[in-house]
């Protein structure tokens, strides 16, 4: 049987409030195939966000076990889950977060040199990125020079330049037009296939549905998968 690229077992989060505690997963279990993607819809205060730190490994649940490639992450020392983090992850939000500094290449290519990759193999990674994102002639400008849709397009690539095992995006699309969020989200889906990736997806935009292999809610606590109406 295949190992999932990101297993959650079990996964209990509850939060201490001003009113009292206030329990967001009650053992939530979730697991992703290579190259599979999984929409997560629902609600804001669902619990959405709590998932996806839990699954990239920013927040620690306060039971359950987090698995990439079948390895425990929250046995790992801090340091060793920053390493995964870096190795096997890749983000996507709703902003987009680029260097305004950076060209498009360098934003690409950032996260390899970080790494301690040679300039030159980085770039040229990023550059070939960026070209199945339709941004061959746009690789030397600076985000403010880029219309809102291009510059998701390079912070998807940026998010695909490690080879991630996992790809978590957080409303990719949230803050574009119709039809910027098809071409975008589109760009997403196929370069991830293309790549191997796995991906969840977080989204209110159920049109984007029509996309996923599965989409799953979160129900008082609990992961449910949920088939929406078809996208018209």
């Amino acid at each position: 049987m295949m190992t999932p690229v990101l297993e959650l077992r079990g996964v209990h989060r509850t939060y201490e409030t001003g009113e009292g505690e206030l329990p967001v997963l009650t053992g939530a279990d979730l697991a992703l195939a290579p190259g599979e993607l999984v929409g997560l819809v629902g609600p804001s205060g669902s619990g959405k966000s709590t998932l996806l730190h839990t699954a990239g490994l920013l927040e620690r649940p306060d039971e359950g076990g987090v698995f990439l490639d079948g390895e425990d992450c929250l046995a790992l020392s801090d340091n060793d889950r920053t390493r995964r983090r870096r190795e096997k992850l890749g983000f996507v939000y709703q902003f987009h977060h680029l260097l305004p500094e950076f060209n498009a290449l360098d934003n690409v290519a950032m996260p390899l040199l970080v790494d301690g990759a040679k300039k030159k193999a980085a770039r040229e990674r990023a550059a070939s990125l960026l070209a199945d994102m339709g941004l061959s002639e746009r690789l030397k400008h600076q985000p403010g020079q880029l219309s809102g849709g291009e510059q998701q397009r390079v912070a998807i690539a940026r998010a695909l330049v490690n080879d991630p095992r996992l790809v978590i995006a957080d409303e990719p699309t949230g803050n574009l037009d119709p039809a910027t969020t098809e071409r975008v989200f589109a760009a997403l889906v196929s370069k991830s296939r293309k790549e191997g990736a796995a991906v969840l997806v977080a989204t209110h935009n159920m049109a984007l549905t029509a996309y996923m292999d599965r989409v799953v809610t979160i129900d008082r606590g609990h992961i449910v998968t949920f088939q929406p109406a078809p996208a018209e």
